[in-house]
């Protein structure tokens, strides 16, 4: 049988229903639970954020940036879980699937962008000490946040094609010339998106760490913290992101190939590593809590108890936060300073 013959077959198959309905309940369910976690979590970070720890003041710009991207990703989430829960893999109406793909991808490239500019940061902060650091001069200014959502949106509107998240249209169909460009570059932006980042991140982490080595003991705290700083974002991208790019090379090299029984197994993955990439809105915080010890502050003195505080408050020796009549005041890590 002809390749042609095989596109055309392969074309008339639902690849959008569920591989293993068993697979896809049980993702429903988590799916549901990082919803449930996700929200009130998000929630009270967006409300110290902007009542406790007022972000514009604290050059915190691109944190709530981040925050924003968490809390719309965990919005979307109960929707997710509906179409998995009823054995599908998207909306079956077009325009339902092109809204979640479009939200979905962007607070996914949101993040990204901005963990990836805090780490820059930090490696301007520690490794090029004393020179102009044009990051920090950025993340003053609001405007520069809205720039980078509005560049994130030409590389988001290639994942608006329903067939992406049904695995790929290359060889499900006769190609023409539009299908075939549009679904190399949306792979190329789904690829780079994750890869070019991890390259910097990786980078920046081993020149802190190599600079911290050089370092006398009385500079060691602040270069710790920005060790810390890199090394959450570190995590955040090894579980979250680095799982599901590898299994999206898997599923379009098996796609290629034609090779369907594997392609219902590998389909399964890629989904259950896409459910766990959501993660990202309940480690984010840690990343806040790493970056500015005054978010903590805020944090722990609005929403755990007291003796919580006390412990918390014991460990935060040589971080830059003082005490004053038993309350915390809200100051700037010594990384910002």
């Amino acid at each position: 049988m002809s390749s042609q013959q095989n596109m055309l077959i392969n074309s008339t198959i639902d690849h959008c229903k569920v591989p293993s309905e068993v697979t896809y309940k049980i993702l429903s369910w988590l799916m549901i639970g990082e919803f449930m976690l996700g929200l009130p979590l998000n929630l009270s970070v967006l409300y110290i954020f902007i009542f406790r720890f007022k972000f514009w003041k604290n050059k915190s710009v691109f944190l709530f940036n981040i925050v924003v991207a968490d809390f719309l990703l965990v919005a979307c989430l109960p929707a997710k879980a509906y179409h998995y829960h009823h054995h599908l893999r998207r909306s079956q109406d077009n325009v339902v699937c092109k809204m979640m793909l479009f939200m979905l991808f962007l607070n996914r490239g949101a993040s990204i962008a901005f963990l990836i500019t805090l780490s820059i940061d930090r490696y301007f902060n520690v490794v090029h000490l004393g020179r102009r650091n044009f990051v920090k001069v950025l993340k003053k200014s609001p405007q520069i946040s809205i720039v980078i959502w509005l560049l994130l949106l030409p590389l988001t509107v290639p994942t608006m094609v329903k067939t992406f998240e049904c695995c790929n249209s290359h060889g499900r169909k006769v190609e023409t010339t539009y299908h075939d460009v549009t679904d190399t570059f949306r792979e190329v932006v789904f690829f780079s998106q994750i890869i070019i980042p991890f390259i910097i991140l990786v980078y920046c982490t081993v020149r802190i760490v190599n600079r911290l080595r050089k370092k006398t003991v009385g500079e060691k705290t602040k270069l710790r913290r920005a060790v810390c700083v890199v090394m959450s974002v570190v995590v955040v991208f090894s579980i979250c992101f680095l799982p599901c790019t590898i299994a999206r090379a898997v599923l379009l090299f098996v796609r290629l190939k034609d090779l369907q029984y594997a392609e219902d197994i590998v389909v399964q993955v890629y989904d259950s590593l896409m459910v766990l990439s959501y993660i990202d809105c309940l480690l984010d915080p840690l990343v806040y809590c790493f970056c500015n010890s005054g978010f903590k502050d805020a944090y722990v003195a609005t929403f755990c108890p007291t003796i919580l505080q006390r412990r918390l408050q014991n460990s935060d020796c040589g971080l830059g936060t003082t005490t004053i009549s038993g309350t915390r005041t809200i100051s700037l890590p010594i990384t910002e300073r």
